[in-house]
């Protein structure tokens, strides 16, 4: 890079000068950067996908625009390859972008916003400015087909850059990981297995209801509670169709509370009995008094006491 051609002076040549050395001597696996030599405020990068998620193993490529007063203002971010979370050749919304200067620092770097991007790359895009909603299986095609080629984009300078810089991340970014069959099939379950589990819970739940006994009733029955009464509207067959099936209700035991209260009759009879014979007596002593004492029997039985 010939740094005659620019002002060393310049507090943003001076530092994007300074990044580039660090660039250079600290490469990384995760992404690589470097300015055109006929304009250092324009670089080409390339990041690999975070590990675990769909993007993993793919190469995206993309162009970095710094601004005359970087590093006090934000530079703007475009991807080049075809990736299922941001548009292609379109300025993304992030919050280390020109579209936030407010969030943006002057102590961070090319490095950081990097490192900033490949953390975006899962996470949900919310309709922000650039940004897409690809499903994981897409975005995975994506992956896959972004290591096959660099992407063409600018002039014959920007393309020999970005092709150094494809070939450098193929040596360092694993290949796409393949499916287990485990994840496969819990990503794409059919219907049939959806409907045999639904299946499944409905003959537990009919053989649920079939448990309830006449032990059970007949308890509920003698304590004036409410029951549960099966009703069976129609056998369920082997198929377990959605129509026939046993239907647990609830019914107030109107009917049921007469037999309690006959059931318990006898005993308030005998109560009311005794208390009956009680009284009678005590009426009885009452008017032997009365006539004891008309008849004199009761002054004589008062002044021998």
């Amino acid at each position: 890079m010939a740094e005659d051609k620019y002002n060393l002076k310049n507090p943003a040549v001076k530092r994007i000068l300074q990044e580039v050395k660090e660039m250079q001597s600290n490469p990384s696996d995760d992404f690589m950067s470097l300015p055109l030599e006929e304009n250092i405020f324009e670089w080409q990068f390339a990041i690999g996908g975070p590990r675990d998620t769909e993007f993993e193993g793919g190469i995206y490529h993309g162009r970095i625009q710094l601004p005359a007063e970087y590093p006090f203002k934000p530079p703007s971010f475009m991807l080049l390859t075809p990736n299922g979370r941001f548009e292609t050749q379109t300025k993304i919304c992030l919050s280390i972008s020109n579209h936030h200067p407010e969030h943006w620092q002057p102590s961070w770097s090319v490095r950081t916003a990097l490192v900033a991007l490949i953390a975006f790359m899962p996470t949900n895009p919310n309709g922000a400015l650039g940004s897409l909603d690809y499903t994981k299986e897409e975005r995975r095609t994506l992956a896959i087909k972004s290591r096959q080629a660099a992407p063409r984009f600018g002039t014959s300078e920007r393309q020999k850059l970005i092709d150094e810089i494809h070939d450098y991340m193929l040596s360092k970014t694993p290949p796409v990981p393949q499916l287990s069959p485990s994840v496969g099939s819990e990503e794409h379950a059919t219907d049939g297995e959806i409907e045999a589990q639904a299946g499944q819970q409905d003959t537990g739940a009919v053989a649920t209801g079939q448990r309830i006994s006449n032990a059970v009733i007949g308890e509920n029955i003698a304590q004036g509670e409410r029951i549960i009464e099966e009703v069976q509207e129609a056998p369920v067959n082997e198929n377990l169709s959605p129509a026939v099936v046993r239907v647990p209700r609830e019914i107030p035991s109107r009917g049921l509370s007469e037999t309690v209260t006959r059931i318990k009759k006898p005993a308030d009879d005998r109560l009311f009995t005794w208390a009956a014979v009680g009284l009678t007596m005590a009426i009885i002593v009452l008017l032997l008094k009365k006539f004891m004492k008309a008849s004199g029997h009761g002054a004589v039985f008062m002044d021998e006491s």
